[in-house]
């Protein structure tokens, strides 16, 4: 297995594109990772933490603190935890908050806590992915050593057609499954 005794920390965000995770997370686990999956508040109106918890064997973390028991979801265990941080889903709001250090949820703060490479996976409207506010955004976590898997073209959830659509779920994991192949090569 490709991916065997690797640890991925999956962050998953509010994009219609949540679902595409799903099958995402069932690839990793197939391929031998150990995956602790992360959502935004938003990301759960588009999939529940009950599916994602299911096929990982993990409880699903969203918050600092663990309500039923007022335990801490500790970000810089988690950050140094992983060797691969994924932010698939990646919304035009986490890149923003991603780009410019705005901790107000677990999944970036356990981002600025990664000891690991860190891949994002964008997925927006396309005028959303072009505006140059996005670029800059793309370009300032490029600056920072993250690998950015550019969206695919496609019909968006918008009805337009165009760059924006988070790239298929079998390619994001032949993206991970080379990066540790090239890194155990070199």
């Amino acid at each position: 297995m490709p991916l065997q005794g690797k640890k991925i920390v999956l962050c998953i965000t509010g994009s219609i594109a949540a679902y595409k995770a799903v099958y995402l997370l069932r690839g990793l686990i197939k391929a031998g990772a150990e995956v602790q999956v992360l959502m935004t508040e938003a990301a759960k109106e588009f999939v529940t933490p009950l599916t994602f918890s299911t096929l990982s064997g993990k409880p699903v973390l969203s918050d600092f603190f663990a309500k039923s028991s007022g335990s801490w979801n500790s970000h810089v265990d988690l950050g140094r935890w992983a060797d691969l941080f994924l932010v698939a889903p990646a919304t035009a709001t986490t890149i923003a908050k991603m780009a410019n250090g705005l901790c107000d949820n677990l999944v970036v703060t356990s981002y600025l806590s990664a000891k690991c490479p860190v891949m994002v996976a964008p997925a927006m409207d396309l005028d959303m992915f072009e505006h140059p506010a996005m670029q800059q955004n793309l370009a300032k976590l490029r600056s920072f050593g993250n690998l950015i898997i550019e969206p695919a073209i496609g019909e968006l959830a918008s009805g337009l057609i165009g760059k924006g659509r988070m790239e298929d779920p079998d390619n994001i994991l032949s993206t991970v499954e080379l990066f540790f192949a090239e890194k155990k090569n070199s």
